[in-house]
């Protein structure tokens, strides 16, 4: 009975004073469920097939040779089909912007323009570390831990006993409102609280990721060291077109280009099968040299350590299980600012009332 009753202050107080934050990471999280999809939607701009030729010609305008610029990497959008992210860096440090393009090589939207959707990229990065880089990724894993903890006793505290669990988990339609209020809190709790202790697990882990890797020692994907080396004459297209040609059927995930000190190209497909929807897992390393696969990475033959690193993102988003994963995560984001509402309102009603003087 002490423990149980330790149990609920620290439930009651935890929730209290996190409540605030968790309703903003539960209201992001739901909201940036389908953010890839919302994201492409206000963006006008006609489809265009996948042309590696052309996206090649535009990258190249976007960071001549000589202007201090450079491309850091390409991404799929996960939206609408055939369309890339391009990260453009320039030649003053931390100075870097985002360019959407289409399968043409067309350019959709560049920069942070709220109009054609940028507000949704901040959403992600509230819920990810609320536009604080490092510091705000460590209270956000922080916060994760609390909220990790504060499900899990709330489970322990309403537990049902033997032949209880059909009034436990069937709220009470009448009685005062204290009552109501807890029957609810309660029967929610019984009803979506394993599931979310999962997916809030799974947050904390992805936030720690640098550690969690130190633990797991997941197998290493890289660039061989022995890289062929001398004058970079493969471009974008070809390197991109061999790594698709080598697993038939894939889509292109994201383009990785050489670096100054290693001219090997970085291709990441998805594959049918994959676990990753959007941004597949398998990778090839193309020599910017030759244009010989020097190494590949099938996600689908991933070791143990490597697969569960690269499990935790599509898992904790609904993406390993498709459109109706997705849904469901989203169903839990709703649940937990349901929850945070009507514990608040719990604590409220079994406040004692001042007396009147």
């Amino acid at each position: 009975m002490k423990i149980k009753a330790t149990l609920i202050r620290w439930h009651r107080w935890a929730g209290l004073a996190a409540a605030l934050f968790w309703f903003i990471q539960a209201l992001t999280g739901t909201l940036i469920v389908f953010h890839w999809e919302i994201e492409d939607a206000m963006i006008a701009g006609a489809h265009h097939p996948t042309d590696l030729a052309a996206i090649e010609r535009s990258v190249d305008q976007l960071a001549p040779p000589g202007s201090g610029a450079s491309v850091g990497s390409i991404w799929t959008t996960a939206g609408a089909a055939d369309r890339y992210d391009v990260s453009v860096e320039g030649d003053a440090p931390g100075v870097s912007r985002s360019v959407r393009i289409d399968g043409a090589g067309n350019v959709l939207r560049d920069g942070d323009q709220p109009g054609k959707g940028g507000w949704v990229e901040t959403l992600v990065l509230i819920h990810h570390n609320l536009l604080a880089d490092d510091a705000g990724s460590w209270i956000v894993g922080v916060s994760g831990i609390l909220l990790f903890t504060n499900i899990l006793s709330g489970l322990v505290i309403a537990w049902p006993k033997r032949g209880m669990w059909r009034r436990s988990l069937a709220p009470p339609a009448a009685g005062p409102p204290a009552a109501r209020h807890y029957g609810w809190h309660r029967a929610l709790g019984l009803w979506v609280g394993i599931p979310a202790l999962v997916m809030a697990g799974a947050g904390v882990l992805l936030t720690f990721e640098s550690t969690v890797e130190g633990v797991v020692q997941p197998a290493e994907v890289s660039a061989p060291a022995d890289a062929p080396v001398g004058p970079a004459t493969i471009g974008l297209a070809r390197a991109t077109q061999t790594a698709l040609d080598a697993y038939p059927g894939a889509k292109l995930a994201a383009i990785y280009p050489p670096a100054a000190d290693s001219p090997v190209w970085r291709i990441r497909v998805t594959q049918p099968d994959e676990v990753r929807r959007a941004y597949g897992a398998t990778n090839i390393y193309v020599s910017a040299v030759d244009g010989r696969i020097l190494a590949r990475f099938d996600a689908r033959k991933a070791s143990p350590g490597r697969a569960f690193m690269d499990g935790l993102f599509p898992f904790h988003t609904g993406e390993l299980g498709g459109l109706a994963g997705r849904i469901a995560v989203a169903a839990i984001g709703v649940w937990l600012v349901t929850m945070i509402i009507v514990g608040l309102a719990l604590w409220l009603a079994r406040r004692p009332r001042r007396r009147k003087a």
